[in-house]
């Protein structure tokens, strides 16, 4: 009697964490204050490796782009403007957006000196703890290059230019938005290949949209 051929066997994937858009993260969910300063400071807003839940990635990423394409990685061309990408979020949650943003740069083999990170408004609590030693000590950790730099938009034309850029729209907003405008402009200046803005839609297409 002839053998009935193999029925092809189906391999599940296996599925990874969900993916939760940023606007649905409750905007109010406090931040511990970091602690004090020791010779390895980690970077703050990364857990203890240990079980608990898996932190989202960013979702809802746009690129703004002439002709909607998708531009490809730059290599060593600096005459081209930085990708870049909008991840809706309120004023106040845009910093935990921000957060999360490096966390997924990190996790996907992003060195940390390479990731500059943003704020229009409230200083990041890193940043703000980090300038109770000093304006001397906290500049030396940015030129130091060895871990994500965390700085206010006002001072970022102080800051270098770093492959990432990541901005978190948690000011409130303006008449015209000119703080945001000139912000998001420093900040495409200082970004290499990848620029992400963390806040409402709305205020940062205006801005990107008028040419920014």
């Amino acid at each position: 009697m002839p053998l009935s051929p193999e029925e092809p066997q189906i391999h599940e994937s296996a599925q990874g964490p969900r993916v939760t858009p940023a606007t649905g993260r409750p905007a109010s969910t406090p931040r511990p204050v970091p602690g004090p300063r020791t010779v390895a400071t980690p970077r703050p807003g990364r857990p203890v490796p240990g079980p608990g839940p898996v932190r989202p990635a960013p979702a809802a990423q746009r690129s703004h782009t002439p002709g909607g394409r998708s531009p490809s990685p730059r290599q060593g061309n600096r005459s081209a403007p930085p990708q870049t990408q909008l991840i809706p979020a309120p004023t106040g949650g845009a910093l935990d957006a921000a957060d999360e943003a490096v966390d997924v740069l990190l996790d996907s083999g992003r060195a940390p000196g390479d990731i500059l990170v943003l704020t229009t408004g409230e200083q990041h609590p890193w940043a703000a703890h980090e300038l109770s030693f000093g304006e001397a000590a906290y500049w030396a950790q940015h030129d130091a290059r060895d871990d994500v730099f965390y700085a206010a938009a006002a001072v970022a034309e102080r800051a270098a230019a770093r492959p990432v850029v990541v901005v978190a729209v948690n000011g409130e907003a303006g008449e015209g938005d000119d703080a945001l405008n000139r912000a998001l402009e420093l900040a495409k200046a200082r970004a290499g290949v990848l620029l992400i803005v963390c806040g409402d839609p709305q205020r940062v297409n205006a801005v990107l949209g008028a040419g920014v």
